[in-house]
């Protein structure tokens, strides 16, 4: 495809009026009317979109159960139980916080808060890019949204399958983020670094080994990004650990920013030292909220030979 010809994600076609994109049309029309309905509402119906799921998505409920059995073996099964329930709730908060970031933001005046934002602002004065290595959340966006009000973000992301989907999650997020990067173009995102931008990155998921090593992750081997380890070595990033969370009476939240000191010695000469260092990282930030993490991804998928099979 000629570069003329190239799609780009923010851009209009007329072939979004054809008959079938009308389900999208009509859902994305719900979706921002579910915005602007009062927090209450929202939380009551998380809830019950949280019950929902639960019953219906079996898969993602046996992969949270076992994800959460491994990785916290001092939880009884009541608590593992408990605790996986509470996934499927925060995930479903995300989704309406996300919404609120998107298309109704004044709702998260004065709720948030930051700390350690001078550990990006010190890199970036040096002339360094700061690829923050955060979590998949279930705050989703809405986490990109508070980072957006003390400094400006940028984000890797992975584009829709469906254009018109693609084009109108684009937009929302363009209200957010000062770049959004295709997790495909590395050139881009190497580029972005070098011109001392702080972009959010998430390397917590299984990539199977060919992108990745076996590291320890809460204590059990699993397969671990390095991708990030030559990201900074080629662009002289600094590596800066970011969380974000939701904290308080969860009718009336509160959310806070976490940004912690630049990871030293980041790449080594070890990629699996670097990938247990990250893994204890995410775990460190999890402990926090350990809800509020997308669970329900099959994190140990990825079991070479000689490693016991998880799920």
């Amino acid at each position: 495809m000629s570069q003329q010809q190239a799609y780009i994600p923010s851009k209009f076609q007329w072939s979004f009026l054809l008959p079938k994109y009308w389900g999208i049309w009509i859902g994305i029309t719900l979706l921002m009317l579910l915005a602007i309905l009062p927090w209450g509402i929202q939380w009551r119906l998380a809830h019950g979109l949280a019950n929902l799921a639960w019953k219906y998505l079996k898969s993602r409920r046996k992969t949270t159960i076992r994800n959460l059995e491994v990785c916290f073996p001092e939880w009884s099964p009541e608590e593992v139980e408990k605790q996986a329930k509470r996934v499927f709730i925060d995930m479903m908060l995300g989704i309406f916080e996300t919404l609120n970031a998107w298309y109704c933001p004044q709702w998260f005046k004065h709720r948030c808060t930051i700390e350690g934002l001078e550990h990006i602002t010190n890199a970036q004065k040096q002339g360094q890019g700061v690829l923050l290595l955060g979590t998949h959340s279930t705050l989703l966006d809405a986490g990109g949204y508070l980072c957006a009000q003390y400094f400006e973000p940028d984000v890797v992301y992975r584009p829709q399958n469906n254009p018109l989907l693609d084009m109108l999650i684009y937009r929302c997020r363009a209200t957010i983020y000062k770049h959004q990067i295709d997790h495909d173009d590395m050139r881009g995102l190497i580029r972005k670094l070098k011109d001392g931008d702080a972009i959010w990155y998430s390397p917590d998921q299984d990539f199977g080994l060919k992108q990745g090593v076996m590291a320890p992750f809460f204590g059990v081997p699993a397969a671990t990004v390095t991708a990030h380890r030559r990201l900074l070595k080629i662009s002289k990033a600094a590596a800066v650990p970011l969380y974000f969370y939701r904290h308080g009476d969860v009718r009336d939240p509160k959310y806070h920013v976490l940004i912690e000191a630049a990871v030293e010695n980041m790449p080594s000469e070890d990629e699996v030292d670097d990938a247990t260092r990250v893994n204890q990282i995410i775990e460190k930030q999890l402990r926090i909220a350990p809800t509020q993490y997308m669970w329900f991804h099959r994190r140990f998928k990825t079991r070479p030979e000689g490693y016991e099979e998880i799920y």
